[in-house]
Order: C-alpha cells, then sequence, then structure tokens
C-alpha cells in the first residue's frame, strides 16, 4: 500500500508510520484537463488501467464506500480525471483516471482522453505511486507498456493489481498469475 508522504521511503510492516483511514475518502473534483485538475502540491496516488478493467470498483474497495467513484458495465464511464481527498486532506488524494481500450466513445474522443492521461502522467508533480489495474483474462497491451514506461520514467512506484480472476474458468487464474509474474 501507498504511504502519502513528501519523500517516498520503504517501511518495514510494523512501521510507526500511521496508515490512511481510506474509508474517509470523499470527492473532492472532476477536470476535463490537466489546466482544471487541483493545485499541484501534496501526493497523489492514480489508478489506471483499460476501460472497464475495474478502477472505479477499486477504489471504492479500498475506501470502503460503494459509490465513491462511479462504476458501470458499460465501458468509459470515467471520461472525466476523478480526485478523491483521502483522510478529510485535500494534499492526500486518490484519482480515477479514464480507461484506454475499448470504451464505446467516438475515435476523437479516445485520442483525446490518451492526451490528456499522457500529459497527466508526464507533468503532474503530486503525482506519487500508480496503481495499474489489469483484466487478468487479458494479456499486456500497449497502453499497458506505455503506462508502466511513464512510471518508470519517472521512477514512480507501481502495483499491478489484477482483477476479473473470478470469471477465469477453473485452472486458468494460477496459469494467467505466473505469465503477470514476469512482467
Amino acid at each position: 500500500m501507498f504511504v502519502f508522504q513528501d519523500q517516498v521511503h520503504d517501511y518495514p510492516h510494523d512501521s510507526p508510520v500511521p496508515r490512511l483511514n481510506y474509508p474517509t475518502a470523499s470527492f473532492i473534483i472532476s477536470a476535463p484537463t490537466l489546466a482544471l485538475c487541483p493545485d499541484d502540491t501534496g501526493a497523489e496516488v492514480a489508478f489506471a488501467g483499460r476501460s472497464n478493467a475495474g478502477k472505479s470498483s477499486a477504489i471504492n474497495a479500498l475506501t470502503q464506500q460503494n459509490a465513491l467513484a462511479r462504476t458501470s458495465r458499460t465501458p468509459g464511464r470515467t471520461q472525466l480525471i476523478n480526485f478523491f481527498s483521502v483522510m478529510n486532506d485535500e494534499s492526500r488524494r486518490l484519482v480515477d483516471l479514464p480507461g484506454y481500450g475499448y470504451a464505446k466513445v467516438p475515435e476523437a474522443v479516445k485520442i483525446e482522453w490518451q492526451k490528456h492521461l499522457a500529459e497527466y502522467l508526464r507533468n503532474r508533480f503530486s503525482l506519487r505511486g500508480l496503481v495499474l489495474l489489469m483484466d487478468v483474462r487479458h494479456p499486456l497491451t500497449e497502453f499497458d507498456q506505455m503506462m508502466l514506461d511513464y512510471a518508470d520514467q519517472r521512477e514512480m512506484p507501481v502495483h499491478i493489481l489484477l482483477t476479473k480472476a473470478d470469471k477465469l474458468k477453473k485452472g486458468l487464474p494460477a496459469l494467467r498469475c505466473k505469465k503477470f509474474a514476469r512482467v
């Protein structure tokens, strides 16, 4: 789990660093562009992945709130950069990014999302970590690799969260997880 601080440290499990109280998370704002995002101060952990990979559901599970981040069965519902405060402190944020991939939107809209997503990942100083959600049923995509490359360029920690394992046929989860372990 990420710890929000001005500097990134590796803490042991018995660390005196307090755990964040995620159930206190609350919505701050939705921004269509980097210019309309909250001030670039504090610390953010962004949730990224393909459309319908479960980014909003992961935020809801982490915060123990069913409707903090809007979810839908239709890919591409998250169309803005959504910010949530943690512990009633707007300088500590979780960020729900628009998905990439097979959203049911016009190609021009996808290109615009990709442009803003790339700008956010390259230029957001307060972005301190990335949670990359990947559907375990599908192989690593070009966009997944692009996310990993952005994080690598910024020397940013990444957690890969495999989702949708409940939808695999019996016996396949272990096989798929072995493939991801090589990434």
